[in-house]
């Protein structure tokens, strides 16, 4: 790193110090980050620290082309499994390099998404007959490519169209409309339950292996919680000085990545040493996908043929779609709180919904079998490590791009045991579950109004998309394209929470400063100068990364919706302003004369 580097990173690193004095005094919650999102670390911390969320995220992004490999009737020495594994990687490589440096740009992954995969086996079941069905056996092997193939080409469809959606809502500023109903009793359910709806996943995939599970938890909380800092002795060389040591702190950030790599490499040993037995989840050869892949592999739109379309799988997969925006909205707002960085935008939420759908549907267009999403999982690897750097994201993208194209790689950390990587998922769901909850630091917890919308909106949010899955055929409206999209919505946890927090919070009478709005919007800065400083910081995190000075001299970007420009949509002087979140106004015309203040 050049001499001018290291001088602006110091500058940074002062202004954060001095950034978490400020939000200690005012009763902000700070902690005490090692590198903020504007930092930029070492090449090779960043390399290592990309890793450890590569290594993270990548358990749960495979997870979604693997379970549908069955559906789409893939046999299990295919090696199209591998290239399923190596295309979401690779997309999900592409989604979160847009998304971190033209997106939202927070250090937030992008990946596979599980809400994904319900509509996708959905569309599956209802247009094609079963695998159980079809004589394998007695097909050519080019005729069994093109069964599932077919059914590949179907999803792509889905997918792509249904991201077209969200596309239009985010680069049309739609969902910057919206913001103003979106609160923190919005987002509490949405992000808190993002994390506690996944437990049955944590725990089915710990069953495997209770033992390797809880080492793997155990091994992350001792060296991230207890050892964090504890100095261990790094030997470096100065000419003229010969060798000495010089303290390092490995556990404070690599804590996580130490974990995995024990936890996978005793694995690893029992299995050589044929101490597990056959078939248990711990064992690292219970897939012959790495032998099955070829070296290289870069994937490519159209790879499985053209996608088709259909109007009951788009609408079904719009059901995903929604569920996606309303998770990553919160999603941005947790990853702003764990990354210290000011509330985003209104031109940055729109950005970030609006490459999100880019990449949603290059997914869908290069057939990964998912669409890709902001991964709420890795925020809490930010809470972990203190490191929230913008720039430690866009290296973990390049290890995905990398990970994708030479498919050997990627099919390595497919041997990582599901017991290891559910150690992993009780970590981080937990961390993500207290993000979520932590927002609840804005609104009066001593209120009965608020304590009814939070506690209804996480129970109901829980309990109906539960006795769903297990009563799928419950919902009979006589249109089977609303009932696969009414069960979709009412089987995504973080959905029905959120929506359930929206609709209560804003209908039910309650205070500005009750509800936490004062906070949450930042209107209770006390000095302009604060308010001059806020709107500064604001400004410099969430900017474009080139070409922002030309775009702010130019007036008519004001009206852009992606632009760092953006004011909202403005009215004249004859109408009357209503100033709500970030910048954003609501024209109110009193009279049909004032219908013409309103743009």
């Amino acid at each position: 790193m050049s001499t001018q580097e290291s001088s602006e990173a110091r500058n940074r690193s002062v202004t954060q110090v001095k950034k978490n004095e400020t939000s200690r005094s005012s009763g902000e919650p700070s902690q005490d980050l090692i590198y903020s999102i504007e930092d930029v670390p070492p090449w090779y911390l960043s390399l290592i620290y990309g890793f450890q969320h590569y290594l993270t995220m990548v358990g749960g992004t495979i997870s979604n082309p693997i379970v549908l490999a069955s559906f789409l009737c893939i046999a299990d020495d295919n090696p199209a499994r591998g290239a399923l594994v190596s295309t979401i990687i690779f997309m999900s490589g592409i989604a979160t390099l847009l998304q971190s440096t033209l997106g939202v740009r927070l250090p937030i992954i992008q990946g596979g998404n599980f809400a994904y995969l319900l509509p996708t086996v959905v569309i599956i079941n209802t247009t094609f007959e079963p695998c159980s069905s079809v004589p394998m056996n007695n097909l050519t092997f080019a005729e069994q490519e093109e069964v599932w193939q077919v059914r590949m080409r179907e999803v792509q469809g889905a997918i792509t169209l249904s991201a077209l959606f969200q596309v239009i809502i985010g680069f049309t500023g739609m969902i910057g409309l919206l913001l103003k109903w979106i609160t923190p009793l919005t987002v509490v359910p949405t992000i808190t339950l993002v994390g506690m709806s996944l437990f049955d996943l944590a725990s089915n995939e710990g069953s495997g292996h209770w033992g390797i599970c809880l080492m793997t938890v155990a091994l992350t909380v001792v060296f991230s919680q207890h050892m964090k800092d504890l100095p261990l002795p790094f030997p470096a060389y100065k000419k003229g000085h010969g060798v000495y040591f010089v303290p390092c702190y490995p556990f404070k950030t690599l804590s996580l990545l130490i974990a995995i790599t024990i936890s996978w490499g005793l694995c690893a040993v029992l299995t050589s040493y044929d101490m597990l037995p056959k078939g248990s989840a711990a064992r690292t050869d219970n897939s012959d996908l790495l032998s099955s892949t070829p070296w290289f592999r870069v994937p490519y739109p159209g790879q499985w043929g053209l996608p088709s379309v259909s109007v009951a799988g788009t609408v079904g997969m719009l059901a995903a779609v929604i569920s996606s925006i309303i998770e990553s909205v919160g999603d941005y707002y947790a990853c702003a709180r764990v990354a210290e960085a000011p509330i985003p935008p209104t031109h940055a939420i729109n950005r970030g919904i609006g490459v999100e759908g880019l990449g949603c549907m290059l997914a869908g267009l290069c057939g990964s079998g998912s669409g890709t999403t902001s991964y709420s999982g890795n925020i809490g690897i930010l809470s972990i490590t203190k490191v929230a750097s913008r720039r430690m994201i866009q290296y973990s993208a390049l290890i995905m791009l990398v990970c994708g194209v030479v498919a050997k790689i990627g099919a390595i950390f497919v041997t990582i045991p599901g017991p290891v990587i559910a150690g992993v998922f009780y970590i981080k769901f937990s961390i993500i579950t207290a993000v979520g909850i932590s927002t609840l630091h804005y609104v009066d917890l001593t209120s009965s109004r608020n304590l009814f919308v939070l506690g209804f909106s996480i129970f109901f949010g829980l309990s109906v998309p539960k006795w769903l899955e297990a009563n799928p055929s419950y919902i009979q409206t006589g249109a089977p394209l609303l009932d696969q999209t009414l069960l979709v919505l009412l089987q995504t946890p973080m959905f029905l929470g959120g929506f359930l927090g929206l609709v209560l919070d804003n209908t039910i009478s309650g205070t500005d400063e009750e509800r936490g709005l004062l906070k949450w919007k930042g209107v209770a800065m006390k000095t302009e100068e604060e308010k001059q400083e806020a709107a500064r910081v604001t400004s410099s995190c969430y900017d474009l990364p080139f070409g922002t000075n030309i775009i702010k001299r130019m007036k008519w970007t004001r009206f852009i919706p992606f632009c760092p420009s953006f004011e909202g949509y403005s009215c004249r002087k004859s109408a009357i302003k209503d100033r709500v979140m970030n910048g954003m106004c609501l024209c109110q015309c009193l009279t049909k004369h004032h219908a013409d203040g309103c743009s």
